[in-house]
C-alpha cells in the first residue's frame, strides 16, 4: 500500500516538475527583447561587467552597464547549463574571444568542461522616438 501511494505521488508530481521550458532560442530572444544588435567586438571589460547569464546549450549573456553582450561560444556551447558556475582565467582585465571558460557544476563543484568563446555581440535598448 505504501509503495502504491509513493508511486501515485511521483506520478502526480511529474507534470509540475516537467513544466514547459522555452527553447534556448526563445530564451535568448526574450532576454534581448527591445534591444538591437551592434557590431561584434572581440573583447569586453571584466571590471565593468555587472553579471552574466547562461542560456542552456546556446550562449552566455554578459551585462555591462545597460548594454548586453551575447557570446555564442565557438565550441562547447552544447555543454552550457544555466546552473553552471563560469570560471574565467584572463590575462589582463578583458575577456576576449580567444579565451576559454571552464564550467563547474554548482551542486557538486566538480568541473564539467569548458567553452571556447566567440565574438561578443552588443545589444542596446531601442530608444523611444
Amino acid at each position: 500500500m505504501l509503495k502504491t501511494m509513493f508511486l501515485a505521488a511521483v506520478v502526480l508530481a511529474t507534470p509540475a516538475v516537467a513544466a514547459h521550458r522555452d527553447t534556448p532560442d526563445v530564451q535568448l530572444q526574450k532576454a534581448l527583447e527591445g534591444r538591437v544588435a551592434g557590431k561584434p567586438v572581440n573583447c569586453i571589460s571584466l571590471s565593468s561587467t555587472n553579471s552574466s547569464r547562461i542560456i542552456d546549450g546556446k550562449a552566455i549573456i554578459y551585462r555591462v552597464g545597460g548594454r548586453l553582450y551575447v557570446n555564442e561560444p565557438r565550441s562547447g556551447a552544447a555543454s552550457l547549463r544555466d546552473d553552471d558556475i563560469l570560471v574565467t582565467r584572463t590575462f589582463g582585465s578583458r575577456l576576449c574571444s580567444i579565451d576559454m571558460v571552464r564550467l563547474v557544476d554548482r551542486g557538486s563543484r566538480f568541473p564539467r568542461g569548458f567553452v571556447s568563446l566567440g565574438q561578443f555581440v552588443p545589444y542596446n535598448k531601442v530608444k523611444a522616438g
